[in-house]
């Protein structure tokens, strides 16, 4: 197997990352809006974890595109 073969499966492993994030994000606005609905009071102050768990859920799937690109243009 050639580098180039090699670094294009890589890449594409490397993209699965996203589609990993992706599922993370709905399950974390999912999960808050079953909370926030069984609990309306609650809500407010689960905000701002709600936040940072999507910008760490993004920032992973950003991670794993730059992993990618590393990959196919190094």
């Amino acid at each position: 197997m050639d580098h180039t073969s090699a670094a294009y499966i890589g890449a594409g492993i490397a993209t699965l990352g996203m589609g990993g994030a992706g599922i993370g994000l709905g399950n974390i606005f999912g999960s808050y809006l079953a909370g926030a609905l069984r609990n309306p009071a609650a809500a407010d102050g689960q905000f701002g974890r709600l936040i940072f768990g999507f910008a760490v859920t993004e920032a992973l799937g950003i991670f794993s595109l730059l992993v990618a690109l590393l990959l196919l243009f190094k």
